[in-house]
C-alpha cells in the first residue's frame, strides 16, 4: 500500500511560489542590462564637470566683454584721464596678428624668447630648489648664504642689464643670466619657507624608525616642501618672463620683447599690441603648465 504522504502531488497542482522558488537556482541566466543612454551620460558628466564648466563660461564673458569696451574706447577715441586716441582697436590687433603668423621673423621671436625662458628658468629651478632644501635642512648653509641672497634679491632684473653685459661674453648669455636671476630668488624663498614648516614631529618619528639623512630628505623634508616648490615655480616663471622681456628690450636682437620695443620706435601701434598679448599668452601657458605639472606629482592637493 503506498501512503498518501509519499504520493508526490502533480505540478500542475503545485502553487505558484513554489514553482517560482524551484525554478530559480544561482546559475539562472539574468537578461542583460541596457547600457546608459547618452542623455544619462551628458548629464552625469555635467555634474561632474559643473564647477569647472561655470569658470570657463565665465571666463569667455569676461574676455568678450574686455574686448567689447576695447572696441568701444578705441572706437569713439575716448579721452577721460587716459587718452585712447592712439590706442590700436582689437580689429588692428587681428589685422596684425593675421599678418605676423605668416612671418617666419615673428615666429623666430617667439621661438627664441622661449628657449630663453626654458633655460634659464631650468637652470634656476635646478640650482635654487636644492639649495633651497640644503639651506632650510643645515643652520650653517643657511648663515652663510642667506644674508647673500637677501641683499642681492632686491635687485630690480633691468639693473643687471648692464653687469650682465660685462659677466658675459654675448648678448645671447646675457639675457639668459637675467632670466635666471629673475626666477631664482622666488624659488629658493618659497624652498626655504617650506622648509620652515615642516613639521618636526614627522623628522623626529623618521629618525626614531631608523632613517637615514637621505631618506628624511626624500621621504620627509621633500614631500612636505611640495606644495611651497610649487609656489615658487610659478611665481619664478612669471618674473622670469619679466625679467626676459626687459633684458629683450634694452639689450637684444631677437625676442618678442625685442619685437614690442622695435614696433614702438617704428610707430606700429597695432604690433605693440600683438606684442603685449603674445607675452601673456605664453606666460599663461607657462604657468599653466607648471600647475599641470604639480597636480600630477601631488595628487593629494587635488582632493
Amino acid at each position: 500500500m503506498s501512503s498518501p504522504a509519499l504520493v508526490r502531488p502533480p505540478e500542475d497542482s503545485m502553487p505558484a511560489t513554489a514553482l517560482a522558488e524551484a525554478g530559480s537556482s544561482p546559475a539562472a541566466i539574468t537578461p542583460p542590462t541596457t547600457p546608459p543612454s547618452f542623455d544619462t551620460l551628458a548629464l552625469r558628466w555635467y555634474r561632474l564637470n559643473r564647477s569647472g564648466l561655470r569658470a570657463a563660461a565665465i571666463g569667455v564673458i569676461s574676455l568678450f566683454a574686455f574686448l567689447l569696451v576695447w572696441h568701444l574706447l578705441t572706437t569713439y577715441r575716448v579721452v577721460f584721464f587716459v587718452r585712447f586716441t592712439n590706442v590700436p582697436s582689437p580689429l588692428a590687433v587681428y589685422a596684425s596678428f593675421t599678418k605676423a603668423i605668416h612671418d617666419p621673423k615673428f615666429l623666430m621671436h617667439i621661438l627664441l624668447s622661449c628657449r630663453r625662458i626654458f633655460i634659464g628658468f631650468s637652470l634656476a629651478a635646478i640650482i635654487g630648489v636644492p639649495l633651497g632644501l640644503i639651506m632650510g635642512r643645515f643652520k650653517l648653509v643657511h648663515e652663510v648664504i642667506f644674508p647673500v641672497a637677501e641683499v642681492l634679491r632686491p635687485i630690480p632684473a633691468i639693473a643687471w642689464v648692464p653687469m650682465a653685459i660685462m659677466l658675459w661674453p654675448t648678448n645671447e648669455q646675457s639675457i639668459v643670466f637675467i632670466t635666471f636671476l629673475g626666477s631664482f630668488f622666488p624659488i629658493l624663498v618659497n624652498t626655504l619657507h617650506g622648509m620652515s614648516l615642516v613639521d618636526p614631529v614627522l623628522v623626529r618619528a623618521a629618525q626614531c624608525l631608523g632613517a637615514r639623512e637621505r631618506s628624511i630628505f626624500s621621504e620627509v623634508y621633500f614631500p612636505a616642501s611640495l606644495p611651497h616648490i610649487f609656489t615658487g615655480l610659478t611665481v619664478g616663471i612669471g618674473v622670469a618672463w619679466v625679467s626676459l622681456i626687459a633684458a629683450e628690450m634694452i639689450s637684444g636682437q631677437y625676442g618678442i620683447g625685442y619685437f614690442t620695443w622695435e614696433a614702438y620706435s617704428l610707430v606700429q601701434y597695432a604690433d605693440i599690441a600683438l606684442g603685449m598679448i603674445a607675452i601673456g599668452v605664453l606666460g599663461l601657458g607657462s604657468s599653466l603648465l607648471i600647475r599641470g605639472a604639480g597636480k600630477l606629482v601631488m595628487p593629494w592637493r587635488s582632493t
